[in-house]
């Protein structure tokens, strides 16, 4: 039996990207979610853009400009040594508290485990180490390798490419709805991570090959696909 690999985005998917505000609450008050999710949402529209532009910058990049956008749009002043500590603070973000048991689990079932991320490896790598995860994959795989950006088609490529699986024999697994439609496209299968049950999925004419509500569920649910392919 072929082993079916796993390819899990990071950022939102297995750590909290919203844990930000746990920091920017003690400077900005109440206002702190509201420049953490301004600043997550900057910072993906930014890697569209520089992908459409073929003006490629690392995520490091990215998330330092959307930092410095969105608090200029949101009229939020940080001083120069508060908005180092924040961007070192973004290398440091939590796990969801689903993460650790739910990998535990899929690499007693058997599965190939990659982390894969519009990060760079060494930031990646450095983020799941601190939040405790990082020997639980066989290997990150980074968009910075080849020089775009999630959800470029090469991106997809690429990590079938490196983690030397059939698209058929690999599931993306994200909290972005754009990922796992680009993942789709790319012939690989996917399970898009809802958490708060309340999200969106582009109508673009297809949906995910399951959608699970946290990661405890994936188990359970790639089993039942397997079932069902017979």
């Amino acid at each position: 039996m072929r082993q079916t690999t796993l390819a899990f985005d990071v950022y939102g998917t297995l750590i909290d990207t919203q844990g930000i505000a746990a920091t920017l609450e003690g400077w900005i008050g109440e206002r702190a979610p509201v420049l953490a999710r301004a600043w997550r949402e900057k910072q993906l529209e930014y890697t569209f853009r520089r992908g459409l532009m073929g003006a490629y910058a690392d995520f490091d990049t990215c998330t330092e400009q959307a930092l410095r956008y969105c608090c200029q749009a949101l009229d939020i002043e940080l001083d120069p040594e508060q908005e180092v500590e924040l961007l070192q603070r973004y290398r440091q973000l939590p796990a969801f508290t689903d993460a650790a048991p739910a990998l535990d689990r899929l690499r007693a079932d058997g599965y190939r485990l990659f982390a894969f991320s519009n990060g760079t490896a060494e930031t990646v790598s450095g983020l799941l180490r601190h939040a405790g995860l990082e020997d639980r994959f066989e290997g990150v795989v980074s968009v910075d390798e080849i020089g775009c950006f999630k959800p470029d088609p090469r991106v997809y490529r690429h990590f079938l490419q490196r983690a030397n699986v059939l698209p058929a024999d690999a599931w993306l697994i994200s909290g972005n709805p754009f990922d796992v439609i680009g993942a789709q496209a790319a012939g690989m299968r996917t399970a898009w991570l809802d958490r708060s049950a309340q999200r969106l999925f582009d109508p673009w004419g297809g949906a995910p090959t399951t959608t699970i509500r946290g990661l405890g569920g994936l188990a359970a649910a790639l089993s039942d696909s397997r079932g069902k392919d017979g």
